[in-house]
């Protein structure tokens, strides 16, 4: 999924600030309808004046908050809980001047409790669930007494049982409703985040893949390049020695072995997918089997490392990425290419270095870019960096080239074991 899809995808929190808004109209709303029916209908003489003045301030409250939840910026839990503090206590002033405990609505405390259990962590709803209890504690014992209405006790009574009820299923069929909601935005929020990983998990297959596939057609440069070579120097009358016969055998047999290494890694169930080996015998074979593609060149190398060596996967892009980097180097001073290797149960530390032209000041800038290259332009596209970098940068490792004292590149791997290290 595309940062520009989810950044149009409201989070949780923003979502849940913006029901808490409507949960809010509603129930002052009708708190507001009660007032004017206990003026209009009952006579009752309330104080209207910090009566109107609570019911305004929350309107403009949540006019501001619904602004607030169409800005970018971040929605935290604790923001949320702040609102329902202001929530209680607007309906805590509320109770407190239309007869307290006794009001029979004071059943809407239960309106910002159900919304702290169903949306935040089990902290801020202790908090609040505290806080609603003090304030219903204390609305026990200090309060305006509602004034008698004209009509008979008994009739009083039956409105007051009335109006319980009516508050009870009010809290009721809110709470049932919106927390119903918010439990199915959670849900859907984890089905989103689900997808989203199984989409991640399958796009690093196919870029695993494609990185492999160009590897594999990069590879194919340098035994081609080879062939090239010795059949533009054949005469149409002259025959074939027999060291370049060998020599063509052995180019056309490593074209095999690349194609069939590609098909067989394709066709398996991750295209990263390797065999267990010991660190240092990978390092020994990728670097034997370059040799064997590259006889004329001229190389040193020497690995260490801590012991017991780590066992992992040997990934096949990997493999590629350090064969790219072997044949840039040989590329560029065949006599020369010096390799050291250097391992912890963490980290596997690889230097590759040469005595060719060195690195140009704008190539240094330029690395992990497609057709970025310290070689000639008519040797090679640098389409072998490209793909080491993107390689290493898959497993959380680092690509770093930089010029030698006396001439040459020096090119240092860094690759993170943790993605690849298996037990023994």
């Amino acid at each position: 999924m595309s940062n520009s899809v989810r950044a149009t995808i409201p989070s949780s929190t923003v979502i849940n600030l913006r029901r808490l808004v409507v949960i809010r109209a509603i129930a002052f709303a009708g708190q507001g309808i009660a007032v004017w029916m206990a003026v209009t209908q009952l006579a009752l003489a309330l104080p209207l004046r910090p009566l109107l003045l609570i019911l305004a301030s929350m309107a403009l409250l949540s006019l501001a908050t619904w602004w607030r939840s169409h800005l970018p910026f971040v929605v935290r839990e604790s923001e949320l809980l702040g609102q329902l503090i202001i929530d209680v206590a607007a309906l805590t002033g509320l109770f407190y001047f239309t007869g307290g405990a006794t009001n029979p609505f004071v059943t809407l405390f239960l309106l910002p409790l159900a919304f702290a259990a169903a949306a935040l962590p089990t902290s801020h709803a202790w908090t609040l669930a505290t806080l609603t209890t003090a304030c219903y504690t204390l609305l026990l014992f200090h309060f305006v007494s509602l004034p008698a209405s004209h009509a008979g006790h008994a009739h009083d009574f039956k409105l007051h049982v009335l109006g319980m009820w009516f508050g009870f299923v009010s809290a009721a069929g809110l709470i049932a409703g919106f927390a119903v909601r918010m439990s199915s935005t959670l849900r859907e929020r984890d089905r989103l985040v689900a997808e989203m990983r199984e989409q991640a998990i399958y796009q690093e297959r196919m870029l695993a893949l494609a990185t492999l596939a160009a590897g594999a057609a990069h590879e194919l440069g340098t035994p081609l390049s080879t062939m090239a070579v010795l059949l533009k120097d054949l005469a149409p009358d002259q025959p074939l020695p027999a060291e370049k016969i060998d020599i063509l055998r052995s180019q056309v047999a490593r074209c095999k072995e690349i194609l069939a290494s590609l098909s067989a890694t394709a066709g398996a169930a991750r295209a990263e997918g390797g065999t267990r080996v010991a660190l240092d015998s990978w390092l020994d074979d990728t670097l034997h089997k370059w040799q064997a593609m590259r006889p004329g060149i001229n190389t040193r190398a020497r690995f260490t490392g801590d012991y017991p060596v780590p066992w992992i996967v040997a990934e096949q892009t990997l493999t590629q990425a350090i064969t790219n980097i072997l044949n840039n180097a040989a590329d560029a001073s065949p006599e020369n290419v010096a390799v050291e290797g250097h391992w912890n149960d963490d980290e596997l530390t690889l230097e590759v270095a040469d005595r060719g032209p060195g690195l140009a000041p704008e190539v240094r800038d330029t690395v992990g870019e497609p057709f970025t290259t310290t070689k000639d332009p008519d040797k090679g596209l640098g389409l072998g960096l490209f793909l080491a970098y993107t390689t290493l940068s898959r497993f959380g490792g680092t690509v770093l080239l930089m010029n030698r004292e006396h001439g040459g590149v020096r090119c240092r791997l860094t690759l993170p074991l943790a993605a690849i290290k298996v037990s023994t």
